[in-house]
């Protein structure tokens, strides 16, 4: 599985540099920066990232975060909302065990979002799960690079007791590990929603002034469905067929 740490937008370069040193501590494969509002690779960020420099000069960058989780399947963002979260909010013990359940060819990713407003509700929308860190309750903010720092060394905590636990299998497992259906790659999930879209907006369900909300909702009901690529097909097709029905009948 390759995981990837993507941060949104971020505006500080002392963040970024700690971030990418925090991804060579714990052996996380790539960082991705969407739209960053600071020099990645300035001074600053050099000088925070140590031993992680070499990562930084890696990391890529993407115009939004649609495309940067086009190829995953598994996707985790963090958020500090307490209210008002379209999916449900879940602790890291909860999350995590879930991102790394993907088979050896899965991508996964870690998102993090901007310094001072987090993730939009439509970015969210982009995750399978919603992590949020558990705080005490005067102050629930934490700085992108604290959160960071937390949330993989929960991840490599977890990563090293599955470690173990596949070095001693318990008596009775079975042989050859189990066979995971991973959720589809965001870029089929996208590409079918703007297919369904398109679809209800010429058949009347949809109006243009008011599609964004309701196909956020339908977003919500996939995502929380975690349909498979399979699964994903299936619904493209059925829209397909239903629009090319639709156009017909009109003709």
């Amino acid at each position: 599985m390759s995981l990837q740490v993507v941060l949104v937008e971020p505006a500080g370069p002392l963040n970024v540099g700690s971030v990418a040193r925090l991804c060579a501590n714990f052996g996380i494969d790539g960082l991705r920066l969407v739209a960053p509002r600071c020099d990645p690779l300035g001074e600053e960020a050099r000088r925070m990232a140590v031993h992680g420099v070499d990562l930084l000069e890696r990391a890529s960058l993407w115009p939004t975060l649609e495309a940067a989780l086009a190829d995953c399947d598994r996707v985790v963002a963090t958020t500090g909302r307490a209210e008002g979260a379209p999916l449900p909010l879940v602790s890291a013990p909860e999350a995590l065990p879930w991102l790394l359940e993907g088979g050896p060819n899965a991508g996964a990713a870690l998102v993090f979002g901007r310094e001072d407003r987090g993730l939009a509700n439509g970015e969210l929308l982009q995750a399978g799960r919603l992590l949020q860190i558990g705080t005490g309750p005067s102050y629930s903010s934490l700085n992108l690079s604290h959160a960071v720092a937390v949330v993989l060394h929960e991840l490599h905590t977890l990563r090293q007791g599955e470690r173990a636990l596949a070095s001693s299998p318990p008596p009775g497992a079975p042989e050859g590990g189990l066979a995971w259906a991973d959720p589809c790659r965001r870029h089929d999930l996208e590409a079918t929603l703007a297919d369904a879209e398109a679809l209800l907006l010429e058949v009347g369900f949809l109006l243009p002034h008011t599609s964004r909300a309701r196909m956020a909702k339908l977003r919500a009901l996939l995502q929380r469905a975690q349909v498979s690529e399979g699964e994903v097909a299936l619904l493209r097709g059925m829209v397909c067929q239903l629009r090319w029905a639709s156009r017909r009948r009109a003709g």
